[in-house]
């Protein structure tokens, strides 16, 4: 097996088999739930040939492994005996509620991308192929064609049914029968003719009435291709199915349990839930496009520029599924068109680093991360060529807000939910109108994206590795790639999170991304080289800068500078230029403890905005020299 070792070696500095709730994957990452993120080694991990990067962002371990990460997976489900995606519907989510939704979206969406993708892109072409006159909508050729591409899109709640209802922990097969009856063809039919009587009339909930259930007016929408419906009534659905396991007998449970839940759920759904969650969609959907409205180029400028940053953490799950909203509501939508020009940004970045690095390892990373990037999948341009180069991805993010900004200035919108990269052309043609004006436009930006991606790289140009290794780390030429700032721990003791800290200007992260450590020996030293920008009177702060950039703060204790410097020895002044491993300060533990003040000492960064990311170490231990906080440049 190809990688297996590869698969041994993720496997077991992830915790273990036993540390895994579940693994799935997308395009390029594997993304892992485990019980205890504090025991994977991601240093070793990221070390590994054949993992880009590791990213931990709305409660998933994610293993960034490029294009072949499908081979890679299925050797992990070998290697760990691991079934596809385990089981984690009974381990709550992690995380704030932020991170909960994008854990739920995710997990809803992401089983079902790829052949949505494939589908999308078989309408696209069809479409493509009658615009350019080579079939007829007429034809048989173009209606096999098209149920190819629309089946999943037009049955999308009973695919949602199922991957939610996996999501959240109920049968699959209820959220199944749950979306198919949202889709039923015979209901469709019920809402011809004359209604019995209209609801709300005179508002834009107005709702005529053609039948009633159990003489209660039934609301009939239209289900086809819907999203929030289905996802409401499985959620829902599971917590009922939950509700009848616990009185229903064992014996027969297996047919009684999904009879009584679809008898309750089901017309609950058209009563009530499909009703509200259509009409919510259908806000959410006018609202997006009010937004938009506001100004097209504003949007374009701030989704094409952001887009890959999005990526990087994760944040673009909570546009996706806006995007699929607008277009069941609307037709079309507009978010997923401002950022095409990104992936086409980010190539032209890659292709300039090519010409101008004479670092042979990032050569052999441009070719492939080139290839793929064209195909819209930038992972590997990212993580493995333009980020950690640093201007280079800063350069893509500037030519990709410039195309998302002509796309916005000739409110170019998408009409399918396609492919990527050359594939999500298609994506572009109107239905009914064929080839626009707009997609000719959406050509030139994405052109354009590509083109000032790469002269602004070669021009800003960046600290090749070449020069930057010989230079600062005296190793042979291509050995390492200097992408990260590692700040060591400036004192020894017990490491706690922020949100531990009995401060809340420190627990909030008010005063930036950081650590807490509750020392056991009482001197503070010089994390890195840099100069003393502060340090109070009373000593018992000290902010310093480091030659890099960083900016450190580090706070002994809670409220002790009410002690006005007493058990507090600074060695140091303001302005001072300090090395690495310096003493800094001496203070008194048991002294401050007796006089009843918490030891705890946080270690911030207080431009944290200025980093892509603040990783904190996974030990629970500080010692000095070893790795406290690593920043992402």
């Amino acid at each position: 097996m190809k990688y297996e070792q590869l698969a041994k070696d993720i496997l077991k500095n992830v915790g273990g088999k036993e540390n895994i709730n579940s693994v799935f994957h997308c395009i390029t990452r594997l993304r892992f739930k485990l019980k205890d993120e504090n025991i994977a080694n991601t240093k070793e991990i990221e070390k590994l040939d054949g993992v880009i990067s590791v990213i931990k962002s709305g409660g998933q371990y994610q293993v960034v492994i490029g294009n072949h990460v499908p081979d890679v997976f299925k050797a992990v489900l070998e290697v760990g005996g691991i079934s596809a995606e385990g089981d984690d519907s009974n381990v709550p989510a992690s995380g704030n509620i932020f991170n909960r939704f994008i854990d739920m979206i995710s997990g809803v969406f992401t089983p079902v991308l790829g052949v949505l993708a494939a589908t999308g892109m078989i309408k696209g072409f069809t479409a493509m192929f009658a615009a350019f006159g080579w079939i007829t909508v007429t034809s048989g050729t173009y209606q096999l064609l098209y149920a190819i591409g629309d089946c999943l899109f037009y049955f999308f709640p009973i695919f949602l049914g199922f991957t939610a209802m996996k999501k959240f922990g109920g049968n699959i097969f209820i959220g199944m029968a749950i979306g198919g009856a949202l889709v039923y063809p015979t209901l469709a039919g019920i809402s011809a003719g004359d209604p019995i009587y209209t609801l709300f009339a005179g508002t834009i909930f107005e709702s005529p009435i053609h039948v009633t259930f159990l003489g209660i007016p039934v609301i009939l929408m239209s289900y086809a291709s819907s999203v929030i419906p289905i996802i409401l009534a499985t959620y829902f659905g599971s917590k009922v199915e939950k509700g009848f396991k616990k009185i229903i007998p064992d014996v027969i449970k297996t047919f009684v349990v999904p009879f009584c839940t679809l008898l309750v759920v089901v017309p609950i759904t058209f009563l009530v839930i499909g009703p509200i969650a259509t009409w919510a969609g259908q806000l959410l959907g006018a609202g997006t496009i009010w937004i938009y409205n506001l100004s097209p180029v504003v949007a374009g400028l701030i989704l094409g520029g952001f887009w890959q940053v999005f990526v990087i953490f994760g944040l673009h799950w909570g546009l996706i599924p806006v995007a699929i909203n607008n277009l069941t509501t609307l037709g079309s939508d507009p978010v997923l068109a401002m950022m095409f020009g990104a992936s086409f940004a980010q190539i032209g970045a890659v292709l300039a680093v090519f010409f101008k690095t004479r670092n042979k390892k990032i050569k052999s990373l441009s070719i492939p991360a080139f290839i793929s990037g064209i195909f819209g999948v930038t992972e590997p341009a990212i993580y493995g060529v333009t980020l950690p180069l640093k201007k280079p991805f800063i350069m893509s993010c500037i030519a990709g807000a410039v195309g998302g900004g002509i796309i916005g200035f000739v409110s170019a919108k998408v009409y399918i939910m396609g492919g990527l990269g050359i594939f999500g052309l298609p994506n572009f043609f109107q239905p009914g109108a064929g080839i626009t004006s707009a997609f000719w436009w959406v050509v030139i930006a994405i052109v354009i994206s590509f083109i000032l991606g790469f002269i602004l790289t070669y021009v800003a140009g960046f600290k090749d590795p070449v020069e930057a290794v010989v230079e600062e780390t005296n190793v042979t030429e291509g050995e390492t790639l200097i992408e990260r700032e590692t700040i060591p721990a400036p004192v020894v003791g017990e490491i706690v999170t922020l949100a531990d800290v009995k401060d809340e200007a420190f627990s909030s992260g008010a005063l930036g991304k950081g650590v807490a450590i509750i020392p056991s020996v009482g001197r503070v030293v010089a994390p890195a080289a840099g100069t003393v920008t502060t340090i109070f009177p009373t000593g018992h702060a000290i902010g310093i800068t480091t030659k890099d950039g960083a900016e450190v703060l580090i706070h002994i204790g809670m409220d002790t500078v009410q002690l006005e410097g007493k058990f507090f020895t600074a060695h140091v002044k303001q302005g001072d230029v300090i090395e690495k491993g310096q003493l800094l300060v001496e203070f008194d533990i048991e002294s401050i403890k007796e006089a009843g003040y918490d030891v705890t000492t946080p270690v911030v960064i207080t431009n944290s905005g200025s980093y892509l990311d603040v990783m904190i170490t996974d030990s629970k231990e500080a010692k000095l020299e070893d790795r406290l906080i690593t920043l992402v440049i």
